[in-house]
């Protein structure tokens, strides 16, 4: 359960030159009439990129996590002077990476988990090597309605619970209402429902799969109004999605740690 609800944020890229990690500039061969919007300077391990010389259209797709940064991005790609059309596509993790490397039909993949052995392969299949970078560490939110005033904190037992077994409130723990309990969590192609699986289940989603009153989706403002529409009702999702919700939604605290930025990047929130 150590930084259970800490997720690592990535964007993968096709690898269109070749390049050098490192925080300083450097120096590259001129590009070729293809890559003519690639600038000859390094930054951190990437191409500088002038928006103006991009040509066609930049289709990306992912993660509902890194969709609010991948709107704000293709904002400032366009106000920066591209005049191309930008889709972005809130797919979740898994079901983006398939679209990158397998079937070779987007140019970057959001995604809120690291891509796997088995997606590098497949993208080297195709003629693609990926290029991942980290672009930001979130918190992985467990919330309920505003309705809910008996829930505060879960212990790692007790979130496990509520989240599988469990039938009613009561049966977490016997002070909380004798009422079932209702669960909106991310579709299996998400990388948070992943994330959640391998820490909270060890890796075996079966349990939560399992559970009664489940409902599953990869747009994260749909898990948003079910748990708001219910005092019953749970879920979690990426931090993001609270704060824009935190008037309807409660955020609880894990362990008795409240979900803080502060706690969040000191590694105390579990």
């Amino acid at each position: 359960m150590k930084k259970l609800h800490v997720i690592t944020i990535s964007l993968l890229l096709l690898a269109l030159s070749p390049l050098v990690a490192g925080g300083k500039a450097e120096q590259v061969a001129a590009p070729s009439n293809t890559l003519a919007w690639v600038e000859a300077t390094l930054e951190n391990g990437l191409p500088g990129v002038n928006p103006l010389k991009v040509s066609g259209n930049i289709i990306t797709a992912g993660s509902s996590t890194v969709y609010p940064l991948s709107e704000r991005m293709a904002e400032r790609f366009m106000q920066e002077g591209y005049s191309g059309t930008i889709t972005i596509d809130s797919i979740g993790s898994g079901a983006g990476f398939e679209r990158f490397t397998v079937a070779g039909e987007t140019d970057i993949s959001n995604a809120s988990r690291p891509i796997k052995d088995k997606e590098i392969e497949a993208a080297k299949a195709i003629g693609r090597v990926p290029l991942e970078f980290r672009v930001g560490t979130d918190a992985l939110a467990v919330v309920v309605s505003k309705q809910n005033t008996f829930v505060k904190n879960l212990t790692k037992e007790e979130l496990a619970k509520v989240f599988s077994t469990a039938k009613t409130w009561s049966d977490v723990n016997p002070a909380w209402p004798n009422e079932p309990i209702q669960r909106f969590i991310p579709g299996t192609d998400s990388g948070t429902f992943d994330y959640f699986s391998e820490e909270v289940f060890k890796k075996n989603p079966e349990p939560m799969l399992s559970a009664r009153n489940l409902q599953l989706s990869e747009d994260d403002n749909i898990l948003v109004q079910g748990i708001k529409g219910s005092p019953y009702g749970i879920g979690f999702f990426g931090y993001a999605y609270y704060a824009e919700n935190k008037a309807s939604l409660n955020i609880l605290s894990i362990e008795g740690i409240e979900a803080s930025a502060t706690n969040v990047d000191n590694g105390t929130y579990p």
